[in-house]
């Protein structure tokens, strides 16, 4: 079984459709696992979740994700730019929000850690430390899982990005390997499309920007390839 990772959705179904096509992704002998951002910016937010729940997807939440449950909840208005409306509107709201809210902030094979945006260098068991937290609820260790991008040391987040902030901030996955030496697992994460496609040892970056016209992009971990699909057009303007 292929264990197939990809990029920030963010609503973009054709892109998605067409990178399935390309992989001859099979929902009985593939696994999927999308890195969170799921919704919002694209065109097609409704489309993204019924496919996805279709397909059996597993994956994490993104802070996007998060965003449509607080909305969907009545805990936060949508904000200029949100493309959920789709999704709130729909007949199958309830099954989708549910199918949403059952993934988890971060997933761990034997191999590969999976995470929307970033590990904490102080985590010494992610999921232990992220098990059991209400994405409804605001907790700092949601937001870093999927916020975070240049941090010091002791995982304080910048609040400067663009530009990338100076010492002591670095992007959080120098810490993590720093703290994790002995870890041999791969991280596979989204959210820094800025950075474009991310490929280091043990580092898999897979936000290639597909809503802001750039590409979407999966990492096929067993054959350890890279297949990518370029955007149909720019959905949005580049922001965060």
């Amino acid at each position: 079984m292929r264990r197939i990772f990809v990029g920030d959705i963010q609503g973009c179904r054709e892109e998605l459709e067409a990178l399935l096509e390309r992989l001859h992704f099979d929902p009985s002998a593939d696994e999927l696992h999308p890195v969170g951002d799921l919704v919002n910016r694209g065109p097609d937010s409704l489309g993204t979740l019924r496919l996805l729940r279709q397909l059996r997807a597993g994956g994490v939440l993104g802070n996007h994700d998060i965003s449509l449950l607080r909305v969907a909840a009545g805990l936060r208005e949508l904000r200029a730019g949100d493309t959920t409306q789709d999704v709130l509107g729909a007949t199958d709201r309830d099954e989708l929000l549910a199918w949403v809210r059952e993934r988890p902030f971060v997933r761990q094979w034997d191999d590969v850690w999976l995470v929307h945006a970033a590990l904490h260098p102080a985590w010494a068991d992610p999921e232990r430390e992220l098990a059991g937290l209400d994405p409804l609820l605001p907790h700092p260790a949601i937001d870093f899982a999927t916020r975070a991008r240049a941090t010091t040391r002791e995982g304080r987040l910048s609040k400067q990005d663009p530009p990338p902030p100076g010492s002591p901030y670095r992007p959080w996955f120098e810490h993590w390997f720093d703290s994790r030496v002995g870890d041999r697992r791969t991280v596979v994460y989204g959210h820094w499309s800025r950075m474009q496609l991310v490929l280091r040892p043990k580092l898999r970056g897979l936000d290639t920007g597909c809503v802001w016209g750039g590409k979407l992009s999966a990492w096929i971990a067993e054959e350890d390839r890279i297949e990518q699909v370029i955007a149909r057009r720019r959905y949005a303007h580049f922001d965060d």
